[in-house]
């Protein structure tokens, strides 16, 4: 196939994750085959995807004759079925799919899909609980987990780094952190530089060691 991002995505599962992400998808020209194996679902969505089809995704013939072997990336978004998830990724790396992605409930139900070979495992109720524990208890204005020890958040400046540029501060020395963007007011957000002096009314993107980050933001 030509470029892997623009290429054809299959989503198995269609519930409230599988049908956001298959619709999502289609929005931004992807062409999508979605299938689930309750009719009402697969009926309140036709016209919206490109393909869809009411089937079971636990038999792989079935599998081969909606042509999912031809597709480089697929999507496992079935979380209400946990048999039906592992037995659908497994079916899935059988057929030796480039780029599969899966849906997990649990850290326990991801392990066994990352196991059996699903390429990236997602955890959206974990993921966003997370994220939304860092907002609420700190003074972070948004945080992104980028891997298992390294994030991004976007917050204020410490009042002892407002003023002075950042070449001088030392903050990757003192803190383990770098300073990627800063937005100042009514304005767009712009690399940082050696030079940059940031203000107290500035919003900075942080990033480094999870830990090192959270503790930044608590300045």
């Amino acid at each position: 196939m030509g470029d892997k991002a623009s290429d054809p995505v299959v989503v198995i599962g269609l519930g409230r994750f599988g049908t956001s992400l298959a619709l999502e998808l289609a929005r931004h020209g992807t062409e999508v085959l979605a299938i689930d194996r309750r009719p009402k679902v697969v009926q309140a969505l036709a016209g919206q995807i490109t393909q869809i089809a009411a089937a079971d995704a636990t038999d792989i013939e079935v599998l081969r004759q909606l042509g999912v072997p031809d597709f480089y990336r697929a999507v496992v978004s079935i979380g209400g079925d946990l048999e039906a998830s592992i037995l659908t990724a497994s079916l899935l790396v059988e057929l030796e799919i480039n780029d599969i992605w899966a849906k997990a409930v649990s850290k326990q139900h991801g392990r066994i899909l990352s196991r059996i070979g699903a390429h990236h495992v997602v955890l959206p109720e974990h993921d966003m609980g997370e994220r939304v524990a860092h907002l609420v208890s700190g003074r972070m204005l948004d945080f992104m987990q980028v891997d298992e020890n390294f994030a991004l958040a976007k917050t204020r400046p410490p009042k002892e780094y407002v003023g002075a540029p950042l070449g001088r501060t030392n903050l990757r020395r003192k803190h383990g952190i770098t300073i990627v963007a800063v937005k100042s007011p009514d304005e767009e957000f712009t690399y940082a530089t050696a030079e940059t002096e940031l203000t107290y009314n500035d919003v900075i993107i942080v990033s480094g060691r999870t830990e090192d980050v959270e503790r930044f933001a608590e300045l």
